[in-house]
């Protein structure tokens, strides 16, 4: 399994507070399975924008489940990127590949990656 990072930016108008319950109970959904590992709101941004940290053997699989989300249905979704991460530090460097970079190796002990 691999980790990707998912931003949606949201137009402005009526369509997001009618449709944001529906899209929190998806993701409370995807939470239950095992795919989504933290979701929330990005601030500051010009549009309402989310950040996702989800899990999945593909970005296909990721694009998948973005297209099943009743913000895509209902057209919500004005922005939309999917990058792959390796999160080697920090809450879910257990979950990572702990393939350190070359120069990092002398780090491996401490973050138990021997």
């Amino acid at each position: 399994m691999a980790f990707y990072i998912v931003t949606m930016t949201h137009p402005d108008g009526p369509g997001w507070n009618e449709h944001v319950l529906e899209h929190v109970e998806y993701l409370l959904d995807l939470i239950d399975e095992g795919t989504l590992k933290a979701s929330g709101p990005l601030k500051g941004t010009p549009l309402r924008a989310g950040f996702l940290i989800m899990v999945a053997d593909s970005r296909e699989e990721i694009e998948k489940i973005v297209a099943g989300d009743p913000f895509a249905r209902e057209d919500l979704i004005v922005d939309l990127t999917i990058e792959e991460w390796d999160p080697l530090f920090g809450a879910f460097g257990a979950e990572s590949s702990k393939v350190l970079p070359p120069d990092m190796k002398p780090l491996a002990a401490r973050l138990g990656y021997e």
